[in-house]
């Protein structure tokens, strides 16, 4: 089911404190200057199946499945806004033994701008995550990034990207699973809606929507990766 870090990617934003800086999530304070907290939504999509259902999630609002029109390789699961360039992806991949810590987190990173073609990554923080808040409890380590990057979609000039990374890391099932939350920084974006519907009705996903992707992420069906 799992894919080489290189294989089958997709790539996505720092007020400060807002949503996280409280928060006991992290093991300190982490900071974002380009997400600011727009206050109460509509209702999220709780327990949202993934992978067949052998995962589940809470998606924030105004969610759309890429899938339903446009392929997805097996390995990944896509969101978009429905009204602004906002995306996520939950993404399963092979276990990178050969880094640890701090180090997967920022390997994942490139691995990121090298399939996207950026030239230009900028890290701007990373820590560790809390375990104990985490849903996804065969967990053993796991970390948070923050990073720009420039890169560029199909017929599209190349826009800076703000992408925040939680690595989820699976051993057990030689796996590592990445979760990307990404966007174009302020002055990179086109008008509300475009590809979409109109994001009148539908508020820019902020950092509560995030820490909630991480928190409630939850292995279902541990089959997914076969016998052990």
């Amino acid at each position: 089911m799992t894919k080489d870090a290189g294989g089958g990617r997709g790539a996505g934003v720092e007020e400060e404190g807002q949503g996280w800086g409280n928060a006991s999530l992290f093991h300190k304070p982490f900071l974002f200057s380009h997400f600011p907290y727009t206050g109460p939504s509509m209702e999220p999509k709780r327990n949202h199946p993934l992978f067949g259902g052998a995962f589940s999630i809470t998606l924030p609002p105004g969610a759309l499945d890429v899938s339903d029109f446009r392929p997805v390789p097996d390995n990944q699961e896509v969101f978009c806004h429905r009204g602004t360039e906002q995306s996520l992806i939950v993404e399963l991949l092979e276990l990178q033994a050969h880094v640890q810590g701090e180090a997967a987190a920022r390997y994942h990173f490139e691995a990121l701008g090298g399939v996207q073609g950026s030239g230009d990554e900028q890290v701007e923080a990373v820590q560790p995550l809390s375990l104990q808040n985490l849903s996804l409890r065969a967990c053993r380590d796991a970390w948070v990034l923050c990073g720009r990057q420039r890169m560029a979609k199909e017929n599209e000039n190349e826009k800076d990207v703000m992408l925040h990374l939680a690595l989820f890391r699976l051993p057990q099932y030689g796996t590592d699973l990445l979760l990307t939350f990404n966007e174009p920084t302020p002055g990179n974006t086109t008008r509300p809606g475009h590809g979409h519907e109109s994001g009148q009705n539908h508020p820019p996903w902020t950092m509560v929507d995030f820490e909630r992707l991480v928190t409630t992420l939850t292995l279902v069906d541990p089959s997914i990766f076969g016998p052990r």
